[in-house]
């Protein structure tokens, strides 16, 4: 698997594009903005964009998905159907952080945990991770051990709990109970940041070291 992070909206939030090298489909995951870039970067890599996967509602995660599932004609999945609310609030979010106008929309498919999602001949696993957002999930590769994990969890930090829905006891038990099984040698992306591992956070992060 190839991928490429990009770093979209004045947010500069952590757009994945992730591509079977065997068949050169991809996956496009959160595409928050700047749609351009995102084009860019599809075609550096040479990639065919096969859909599109959220893994939470929050406008920098999500607000380019209806235009470039327009553009490119790829369905959406994800996140948990507890994210609806934030998805159909996109324009009032827009509104509210002066950026451009983002259309709510219906993803294709909605996700749960225990799901798997398919690009080219590549499977990711989904695990349900509320407590930045209710239906937030993340993307598992276990042959390439790595997560997509939004905004659970980051380098030396873990996601906000002050938003609507947020619940700071249901992010710790995401990160310890559905992260940190996957293993110590998985690397993962962040929504925001540099990539770090799960052994390096339960050494170091002061929100959910190993005692802590």
């Amino acid at each position: 698997m190839k991928i490429a992070i990009i770093p979209v909206t004045p947010f500069q939030q952590n757009c994945s594009l992730l591509m079977c090298e065997e068949t050169k489909k991809a996956a496009i995951v959160d595409p928050g903005g700047d749609l351009d870039r995102i084009a860019a970067a599809i075609g550096q890599m040479g990639a065919v964009p096969e859909k599109i996967l959220l893994t939470h509602g929050h406008i920098d995660h999500c607000a380019g998905t209806a235009e470039l599932a327009a553009q490119l004609q790829v369905p959406v999945e994800g996140p948990h159907p507890e994210d609806a609310f934030l998805i159909e609030r996109l324009p009032e979010q827009s509104a509210r952080f002066g950026l451009p106008l983002a259309a709510a929309f219906t993803p294709d498919r909605w996700l749960a945990g225990g799901d798997s999602v398919h690009f080219g001949n590549v499977e990711l696993e989904v695990r349900h991770c509320p407590g930045h957002t209710p239906g937030h999930v993340i993307f598992f590769e276990r042959t390439a051990r790595l997560a997509v994990v939004g905004d659970v969890l980051f380098h030396g930090s873990i996601g906000r709990t002050d938003l609507p829905r947020g619940d700071y006891d249901a992010l710790i038990r995401s990160i310890r109970g559905e992260l940190w099984p996957l293993g110590d040698d998985v690397t993962f992306i962040p929504g925001h940041g540099p990539t770090s591992t799960f052994g390096h956070e339960r050494r170091a992060n002061p929100f959910v070291a190993d005692g802590r």
